[in-house]
């Protein structure tokens, strides 16, 4: 158990921009050090680590994945597909970090058995909050 009382969550960061993946990991680190983050950059080396090929074939499987949709390679709704299509994988919830209000975007990820859409906030506190929310919530 950490200090809120709460067991020590692995979250595998699926983010390609450098910035909102640094703001994630720090409002992460301000949480405090029970939890754990793992990030990759794209849809290749998000499949490789969850299906635990080469480099990764020690990865940890998450309790809790964040999935952004635009991302090289292969894209977050291919990368969503492809888990739930999975038997392994299937069970990870799965929480899609975007940008993107889109309506075709949230009704293609929950038609994709998404567990939540949450459309990044700019400010940095609100990062942190949203955060402390998913900890709690998963």
């Amino acid at each position: 158990m950490n200090p809120d009382g709460l067991k020590p969550t692995h979250f595998l960061l699926i983010e390609d921009d450098p910035y909102h993946a640094d703001l994630i990991c720090l409002a992460f680190q301000e949480r405090g050090p029970s939890n754990t983050l793992t990030h990759v950059s794209d849809g290749v080396e998000a499949l490789n680590y969850l299906q635990r090929i080469e480099r990764s074939s020690d990865a940890v499987r998450p309790d809790v994945i964040l999935l952004d949709l635009k991302l090289p390679k292969v894209d977050g709704h291919e990368v969503l597909n492809q888990l739930k299509q999975n038997q392994a994988l299937r069970t990870i919830p799965v929480v899609i970090l975007t940008t993107s209000d889109s309506d075709a975007d949230r009704t293609k990820a929950y038609a994709n058995s998404v567990n939540s859409y949450v459309i990044k906030p700019i400010e940095f506190d609100r990062f942190k909050k949203m955060i402390t929310d998913l900890r709690h919530y998963w």
